[in-house]
């Protein structure tokens, strides 16, 4: 699963939706090479300028690409500041149309011209809908990110960093105020987190405040992780111990002042309005909100990029489902298993103590999933260049989830670095629990959240040249999770992958579980399903554990749609491949497939099947 500082923005995406409504310059009867290169060059431009003043906007976001203006700030979290960065957006559209003359454009040019309307549209289309979703949850709540923020993304090179940073733990506690006084509005209104989400975001806020500066004991995460960053000053001979002892009294004061008080008010928010959670026994989807089954369904083309409805994405799944059951079935016999799939299902799942299934509940266990996942990946980097011709320079490491906010079988995810490589991407897994980790699944979570999957996809991205620079930052959930599990499929066909049949069988079941998350999502949001009765479709289906399968649950029911992208992006992505191999035959290339798919940033499904189908006529042409 891929984090990222914003959700990202996607729906249908429909050619005639983008056309201009605005006069434009009149296109002269024929252009020369030439001035479509000076038309490109200048719209470039124009884009390069609109996107840094977007950029301006927030501070996270620049950090995130190792930048350090305003590395002292925090974004504006307000209803106030969203609106006005709307207008901003609704601005610099209207001189977009005004400006350019959409059938002078190329190809290429169309493409950013339209992703960046499209773009605009989503976000005031969101608009609708402010009232509905989670500020505060298990899985993507601002309390976490915060010091996550701080402890991963604020580099701190020199002591204005450092200074910077003691100011931003203050600038976290404002943004976190901005946002907990959403939370009680929308609380107000109807909308309500579950149970175990406010029992979740109240236990990781206090451990956020557990440790020095707040009580006795060891350090708190984030001032262990401050005097860390001021020590290494110290070493490098760019401060003084004594202006290092000022920084730590500074960064103290900052943490028992305005940061502990907004965490023990966001501590009080989620206990006071525990009571008016959801019952627990009962449904616990959207359906649960005012207007809930309205957001869900833009949820749902937000996420897919498509306009499938809610029945048409369960019937998916259940059709899914019975095809992958298939080919499990296959391994089953394989490995000399005589019972029934369900009987292998916990065969696996439940043997617990067996080294062939399951790491050690030690730190040596920790250590040991980290060196293999490691040791996976380095083995894909050696067999990339026969896969793909563009190959991402960034490096990647995987890390344990800090403590603050690690859980027991929650899903391992990826955290982009930084354009130019400073800072490598990290893909996170919660270890917690190893008999939460089968070692069949290893592989197939390092492929997706490494290579060749998010890894691969965002750090080329953010590597492009020539194109606009807000397109190598642009997300769709549908093809960054549909890339990622088509990935899983594609490392397959490279060669010492799967060698193991657990291994195969835990592709499968990464596979199906995709699949039922199509089911699940539906079934949570749109047919009225319980968390046990969707933990328990888990459990009949896969050979997940139960803390994986109701970790997942709960995933779904706070961030309803977003599960139901990964399997619609991949067979989106399968069907282009097959369309190419089909048509283009001997003159299929691989390599230039995938650089098709990932040469120009992320894009919503339609748009990318319309760039591979002029990929094919253009090999087509050539030939």
């Amino acid at each position: 699963m891929l984090r990222s500082a914003a959700s990202a923005l996607a729906l249908v995406f429909v050619l005639g939706a983008c056309a201009p409504e605005t006069p434009q310059p009149a296109a002269p009867a024929e252009m020369t090479a030439e001035e479509q290169a000076a038309i490109s060059e200048q719209l470039n431009a124009w884009f390069d300028t609109k996107y840094e003043e977007q950029l301006q906007e927030s501070p996270v976001q620049l950090s995130f690409l190792g930048r350090k203006d305003k590395n002292d700030q925090i974004d504006c979290m307000t209803i106030a500041c969203q609106d006005e960065q709307l207008a901003k957006a609704k601005a610099a559209v209207d001189e977009l149309k005004a400006t350019f003359n959409y059938d002078q454009l190329s190809a290429a040019d169309k493409d950013s011209y339209d992703l960046w309307v499209f773009q605009y549209e989503q976000a005031a289309k969101a608009v609708d809908f402010r009232d509905n979703g989670l500020i505060f949850d298990q899985m993507s709540g601002m309390h976490t990110f915060v010091p996550t923020f701080l402890m991963q993304f604020h580099s701190v090179d020199e002591e204005a960093d450092a200074r910077a940073y003691v100011k931003r733990i203050t600038e976290g506690a404002r943004a976190l105020r901005e946002l907990l006084a959403q939370a009680r509005d929308k609380a107000g209104k109807g909308v309500h987190a579950p149970k175990f989400a406010y029992e979740a975001v109240a236990e990781e806020s206090k451990k956020l405040i557990t440790g020095a500066p707040f009580t006795d004991g060891p350090d708190s995460a984030v001032l262990a992780d401050f005097k860390t960053d001021v020590q290494a000053l110290v070493d490098a001979g760019k401060t003084t111990p004594e202006t290092a002892a000022e920084l730590i009294a500074e960064a103290e004061a900052a943490l028992t002042g305005d940061f502990q008080a907004v965490y023990n008010e966001i501590i009080a928010f989620t206990e006071e309005d525990l009571v008016n959670s959801p019952d627990p026994a009962g449904p616990q989807g959207i359906s649960t909100q005012p207007n809930g089954s309205a957001f869900y369904d833009f949820m749902l083309s937000q996420m897919t990029t498509t306009s499938m409805t809610a029945d048409e994405i369960h019937n998916l799944g259940l059709s899914e489902v019975d095809r992958i059951h298939e080919e499990m079935e296959a391994i089953k016999t394989q490995v000399g298993f005589t019972g029934t799939l369900n009987e292998f299902f916990a065969s696996i799942r439940d043997d617990k103590d067996n080294p062939k299934h399951y790491y050690p509940d030690t730190d040596e266990g920790r250590q040991a999933y980290i060196d293999d996942a490691t040791a996976a990946i380095e083995k894909i980097k050696a067999v990339l260049p026969d896969y793909f011709g563009i190959l991402p320079k960034a490096d990647l490491v995987v890390k344990r989830v800090e403590p603050f906010r690690e859980q027991a079988g929650a899903a391992q995810h990826y955290y982009p670095g930084t354009p130019d490589g400073s800072r490598p991407g990290v893909y996170y897994a919660h270890l917690l629990d190893m008999k939460a980790m089968p070692k069949g699944e290893l592989e197939v979570i390092a492929y997706h959240e490494g290579l060749p999957g998010h890894h691969m996809q965002i750090s080329i991205a953010q590597e492009l040249t020539g194109v606009p620079q807000f397109r190598t930052q642009a997300g769709f959930t549908a093809y960054s999770e549909g890339w990622g599990l088509y990935s899983e499929k594609l490392a397959k066909e490279m060669p010492g992958t799967y060698t193991d049949p657990y291994s195969d069988f835990g592709r499968l079941g990464s596979e199906i579980w995709r699949a039922i998350r199509l089911v699940v999502d539906t079934g949570l949001h749109s047919k009225g399903w319980t968390e046990e009765q969707a933990v328990q479709y888990f459990l009949d289906n896969s050979a997940i554990t139960e803390g994986q399968a109701r970790s997942e649950v709960r995933r779904y029911i706070v961030i309803p749609g977003q599960a139901t992208a990964y399997k619609i992006g991949m067979i989106e992505i399968q069907q282009m491949r097959a369309k190419a191999e089909a048509e283009l035959g001997e003159k299929f290339d691989i390599r230039a497939f995938h650089d098709t798919v990932l040469g120009g940033g992320a894009l919503p499904l339609a748009m990318l099947e319309a760039k591979i189908d002029r990929w094919i006529e253009e090999v087509k042409a050539a030939g």
